[in-house]
């Protein structure tokens, strides 16, 4: 485990909304590669950024760049597809020659609704609004919204998947639900704690399984006795084992 670091942070904005920007966290000398860091909410106006702060500056002093990104969010401009816009345009911020950023590693790290949109991020060159200049190679979820089908069926966050894309989501949101891309081309790590009250650890069990059945590199991760909430605590053995993941990495 890595305790915070002082790394250097950088805001970059990329529009002019209030939340369109992102915090580049550096580490000491070359980076081993980038992680951008997309936090959870339920995709609500009312949680932010500053969830991801401890993990972007545990990444950077583990040697990572780490991308901390905002996006509009449900009460502030965001939803679908304005959220997905944001987050496709916060990850090619990474292209930035002023940045010099080897992007060989992307790694693109959610927790709940983030894990929802890191795993997005890795499909969208599939879609041409959202093809950028910045390939996902790698994806973590944690305690990610994987299947928004089910999730809705569910009730999960009480209807806020049904809220975040103004109707009941179905077939036509195949370009927005993980579950109905499946297979990714890129590997994909499920984080998940099995006492999760908030984002059953049914959503990782439903996602890998149809994924490795489908030939797709992808794996569960369990924390025994983990809350949704000890994912993102920077000094618990969850993001330790995160930090593992990405030992395997780069």
């Amino acid at each position: 485990m890595t305790g915070a670091s002082t790394d250097p942070v950088e805001r970059i904005t990329y529009g002019d909304d209030p939340s369109q920007f992102a915090d580049l966290h550096l580490p000491e000398g070359e980076p081993r590669g980038v992680v951008v860091v997309i936090h959870g909410g339920f995709w609500l106006a009312q949680y932010d950024y500053t969830l991801g702060t401890p993990l972007a500056r545990s990444l950077a002093a583990d040697g990572w760049a780490a991308l901390n990104l905002e996006y509009r969010r449900v009460g502030n401009g965001g939803g679908a597809p304005t959220t997905f816009d944001d987050v496709a345009a916060g990850i090619d911020l990474l292209a930035g020659p002023e940045l010099d950023l080897d992007t060989t590693t992307v790694v693109t790290l959610g927790h709940s609704a983030g894990g929802h949109l890191a795993a997005w991020a890795a499909s969208r060159g599939r879609f041409p609004q959202w093809q950028g200049g910045v390939d996902v190679t790698h994806v973590i979820s944690q305690a990610g919204v994987l299947d928004l089908v089910a999730a809705d069926a569910d009730g999960l966050g009480g209807g806020a998947v049904a809220g975040f894309l103004g109707h009941t989501p179905g077939p036509a949101d195949a370009p927005l639900d993980p579950m109905q891309q499946v297979p990714l081309d890129q590997p994909l790590w499920c984080v998940h704690g099995t006492d999760d009250g908030n984002v059953p650890i049914s959503q990782s069990e439903r996602y890998v399984a149809a994924a490795t059945a489908a030939g797709a590199s992808a794996e569960l991760v369990t924390i025994e006795g983990g809350d949704h909430f000890t994912l993102i605590d920077a000094d618990s053995e969850a993001w330790a084992q995160t930090l593992g993941i990405l030992d395997t990495i780069g």
